[in-house]
């Protein structure tokens, strides 16, 4: 068997600790990402509903088939494809993504006195540069909206037989 861990029993050391296969502890230790889970969590960061979401990915999909999609353990990866690029997230985002270490992480990082950035810091940044920048994003959202309702526009016409 080889190597062995410290967990559940199967053979009592002297010293008191309880061993087991390595092979036990690997299965143990890997989490299993639930990745429809991860969807819905990116989906409502993102303030999208379910009916949106199922109108973006195409005719087929529907809010009740994206609820199921979101509690499947594992997605298919041509559909996490799809949703990636309609959600504008990375794939590996999905696969990976793990609530509960992330909240070990946190929990750990920050005591009871944590203060997140220098309360004497400064900050060099030009007011009117920013302005700017929001008022080119704003312009570039703005054309993208025109952009859908164009697309939408076209949709309802084809729905409706002109």
């Amino acid at each position: 068997m080889g190597y062995f861990s410290i967990f559940e029993t199967q053979d009592l050391c002297p010293n008191g600790f309880i061993f087991e296969p390595l092979e036990k502890l690997t299965l143990i230790m890997e989490q299993k990402i639930h990745q429809g889970r991860n969807v819905k969590r990116f989906r409502e960061m993102l303030n999208i509903k379910q009916e949106a979401l199922a109108y973006d990915l195409g005719e087929e999909w529907n809010q009740k088939k994206i609820s199921m999609l979101e509690q499947k353990d594992v997605i298919e990866d041509n559909l996490l494809k799809q949703i990636s690029a309609v959600l504008k997230i990375p794939v590996e985002a999905f696969q990976n993504f793990d609530e509960e270490q992330a909240i070990n992480i946190i929990s750990n990082t920050f005591g009871d006195n944590a203060c997140v950035g220098n309360p004497n810091s400064t900050f060099n940044f030009n007011p009117i540069e920013e302005l700017k920048r929001l008022h080119e994003e704003k312009i570039v959202l703005f054309e993208r909206m025109l952009k859908e309702k164009d697309e939408m526009m076209v949709r309802l016409e084809k729905l409706i037989g002109k």
